[in-house]
């Protein structure tokens, strides 16, 4: 058994790269010896979001406070709440962030292959987000 204790792994601001606006990624676990999986728990400050991109074995958020989004390409943009839960299947395009006016928090489950769990893509323009 292995314990990981509150506050001994630090945060680490989301990069510009991959987010816009402020992002906050706090690891929870990482792949092993046993397990490819790996968690992080991730706040998206008031419009902040990821950019596109796809998990080459999926992707499972839940939400554990405030009020995001989340769209899939050419989908439409789903409100997101505490308590939900987001399955992105493999090779989905999508992003999720925060609402405009409300800060939120997830925590992401994904898987890697070799080392790589994500294929970033180009950001989420102003205009897609605000998309209806």
């Amino acid at each position: 058994m292995e314990i990981k204790r509150n506050g001994s792994q630090p945060s680490g601001k989301g990069s510009a790269e991959n987010f816009t606006g402020n992002v906050r990624v706090d690891p929870l676990f990482q792949p092993n010896d046993h397990t490819h999986a790996s968690g992080a728990s991730v706040t998206f400050e008031p419009g902040a979001r990821s950019a596109w991109h796809t998990h080459l074995l999926g992707q499972t958020l839940i939400v554990t406070a405030g009020c995001g989004r989340v769209q899939s390409w050419d989908g439409p943009i789903e409100e997101i709440r505490p308590g939900d839960i987001v399955w992105c299947p493999p090779g989905e395009k999508h992003w999720h962030g925060a609402a405009p006016t409300t800060a939120m928090t997830h925590i992401s489950i994904v898987e890697q292959v070799d080392g790589k769990s994500a294929d970033w893509m180009e950001h989420v323009s102003d205009e897609q987000y605000k998309a209806k």
